[in-house]
């Protein structure tokens, strides 16, 4: 491809107000190849293509996360202009050296490091991929919120931001330390257990997924959590049903099916017990 590049400008893409913007994009073949004088944090959430930086090219697909320094040319393209192709959707993170020096104040040295890096061209891209789902669920976080722009939207965009950062760094960094390994991994068991809530799971199936025994599975829940598999679990199915009750207009039986109870009895029970409302009083208690 063309390797000459447009530079984009954070006067253009940024708010001055908030330093920072974040959008859900369709890659097309119209965005020209381009570098630009803010940091920028990729995430592939749909479709499939490919991604082109400086003299590299990389099949994508969902789950990938790429950094952008300032000054690294880069753009997404889809894999084919057929449309029956689905084109990477991808969700852009970006921010200022203003906002990036402002967050890394609040942060401990490694990252700040990191975030002068990011800004000065000193740093070479990177990807990481999303393992667990949780670099995901914070760019909607921050899509939504730049979406809506609520009050105190600024601080939640920063808060999320600063997640969104350390937790990047910790998917690069912090598998040299065993215990952040160890716990990295018990993340995957979380990401399983909300996948896969309203199927008959049982810990000693969970032990031969995350390939640790039942008795150490049950230790890193009750230090993880602070509770054993089988209450956090049942919390879990008991939370799914909350927001079942309070956004649709499900029957009772039907939500308790959805949610991994075969017994409408056993789930009018726990949801008493957790809730301590029955599920008729806890619908009718949240349009109220």
């Amino acid at each position: 491809m063309d390797r000459k590049h447009q530079v984009f400008s954070s006067h253009i893409f940024l708010p001055n107000n908030l330093h920072m913007w974040v959008n859900r994009y369709t890659e097309d073949f119209m965005v020209p190849y381009h570098e630009h004088d803010f940091i920028e944090y990729c995430y592939v959430a749909e479709g499939s293509g490919f991604h082109h930086i400086e003299q590299e090219t990389f099949p994508i697909h969902k789950g990938w996360l790429f950094i952008i320094p300032i000054g690294v040319a880069h753009v997404f393209r889809p894999s084919t202009s057929e449309r029956s192709s689905k084109p990477p959707i991808v969700y852009n993170c970006l921010f200022d050296t203003h906002l990036a020096t402002e967050l890394s104040s609040l942060q401990e040295q490694p990252v700040q490091e990191h975030l002068f890096s990011l800004g000065n061209n000193t740093m070479s891209y990177f990807s990481v991929y999303d393992r667990d789902g949780s670099i995901e669920i914070i760019m909607q976080k921050l899509y939504r919120e730049m979406s809506v722009r609520d009050t105190g939207s600024k601080t939640m965009l920063y808060t999320l931001l600063s997640q969104l950062i350390v937790t990047v760094y910790r998917r690069r960094y912090g598998d040299k330390n065993p215990l952040t390994h160890e716990s990295a991994d018990f993340n995957d068991v979380i990401y399983y257990l909300d996948q896969h809530f309203n199927q008959a799971i049982t810990l000693s199936g969970l032990s031969r997924f995350a390939g640790w025994s039942e008795r150490h599975l049950q230790r890193l829940f009750l230090k993880h959590t602070g509770q054993t598999f089988g209450s956090f679990l049942q919390n879990l199915r008991i939370q799914k049903s909350c927001e079942l009750l309070r956004s649709s207009g499900l029957k009772i039986n039907v939500i308790a099916d959805a949610v991994g109870y075969r017994s409408i009895d056993s789930f009018n029970s726990a949801f008493k017990k957790t809730v301590g409302l029955t599920p008729t009083e806890y619908r009718k208690a949240s349009f109220t």
